[in-house]
């Protein structure tokens, strides 16, 4: 690959690097509502590939071991030891030329990483190699360029595989807004889109940037920052989390709140626990069950569930009674529960375990059936 000349040169100590991607199996999805600030890419993994034909063990409805979100029109399954992509039909739209493959992420930008061995590169959407495997870790895409690890350190790349910004941090982020989260020796800045230091490494932890404020702690305490560095809302909590929506989760002692884009407290910190806002609602636990609150903190579903998780495209996935199924925000069921798990709906399609299995769903809780696959042998 071609090498720029861009490298950044912060005058203090570097440590050796630290995993930047966490590789996970896709289990969805009853982990809890704190979102990490390592925006880390979700994967589907198996072991021991052989040459399976996937159309051979396609039934109806479509089954798989493993599934993800759908994204950029796609999601990736699993069935036995093969991996593939499928449209919104169940039709194989991607299949992965490389047998050896054994853990592949949703696309981003046009391109998804996939693993061999211990070394990462990039799929094409025709599921060949855009960029070859050669990183010890790497990221999805973001803003057109992607988070990778070149010998010990990480550096940014472009779509054609090329060092835009050399390898020269312990750590780095996606880029949000013009700016990614970085990390040299034990203290966090940021970059611009050209390697540039944007904020200088000050602090002992942050975050990324959503909604043009990030997460920053000083000493104990955590605050907001904007794009500038300057601290625009003063590190006064316990704990804080990203902005969703104009409202940011906050801790101040065991209990969660939410503040605005100036600091101030619009729901107070009474709450047990509590997710971000996600389309004008934020799951909430009270009295051990879980409901949710509108944007003054007031109860739009009474708490009821043993789950609750994020709406999205107007639904929301609930645990009740050991069943997973998808209320409205009036707190109505739309889709009854029924399923061992079930994930967000994304491009129309949420993932939904029946059985040993995982499907998709439509809004209307039809379950995707056919013969899907095509032969792929």
């Amino acid at each position: 690959m071609a090498r720029s000349h861009r490298a950044w040169r912060w005058q203090q100590k570097s440590l050796a690097g630290l995993g930047l991607l966490a590789v996970a199996a896709c289990i969805p999805l009853a982990e809890g509502f704190d979102r990490s600030s390592r925006q880390a890419t979700t994967m589907l993994q198996f072991i021991n590939p052989q040459s399976v034909a996937l159309a051979s063990a396609m039934t109806s409805p479509l089954l798989f071991d493993t599934v993800s979100d759908f994204a950029e029109g796609v999601a990736l399954v699993r069935l036995k030891s093969r991996l593939g992509y499928i449209d919104r039909e169940g039709r194989l739209n991607i299949q992965i030329a490389d047998d050896n493959v054994t853990v592949a992420a949703d696309y981003a930008e046009g391109l998804a990483v996939a693993q061999v061995g211990a070394y990462f590169g990039y799929l094409d959407r025709q599921g060949a190699w855009a960029i070859p495997v050669q990183f010890r870790q790497a990221k999805s895409f973001s803003e057109g360029l992607a988070a990778v690890q070149g010998g010990t350190k990480y550096g940014y790349i472009n779509s054609q595989g090329e060092w835009v910004i050399e390898p020269q941090f312990d750590l780095a982020e996606r880029f949000v807004g013009g700016r990614a989260l970085v990390k040299l020796g034990e203290t966090y800045g940021y970059i611009d889109t050209a390697g540039r230091p944007a904020i200088p490494p000050t602090f002992r932890d942050a975050w990324s940037f959503s909604e043009s404020l990030a997460v920053a702690r000083i000493d104990k305490l955590y605050g907001y920052i904007d794009p500038s560095g300057a601290m625009v809302i003063a590190p006064s909590y316990d704990g804080a989390f990203s902005f969703s929506e104009g409202l940011a989760r906050v801790r101040q002692g065991r209990n969660f709140g939410f503040i605005d884009t100036t600091g101030g407290m619009v729901i107070e910190p009474t709450l047990p626990f509590a997710s971000d806002f996600a389309e004008g609602l934020a799951a909430v636990l009270i009295d051990s069950q879980w409901g949710y609150v509108d944007r003054t903190g007031e109860v739009a579903v009474t708490p009821q569930f043993a789950y609750a998780a994020d709406f999205s495209e107007g639904l929301a996935a609930v645990q009740q009674n050991g069943r997973y199924g998808y209320i409205t925000p009036a707190g109505d069921w739309a889709i009854d529960p029924q399923y061992s798990n079930a994930g967000p709906f994304s491009e129309g399609r949420a993932r939904v375990q029946v059985d040993n299995g995982w499907g998709f769903i439509d809004t209307e809780g039809n379950l995707l059936s056919g013969a899907g696959f095509q032969a792929v042998d």
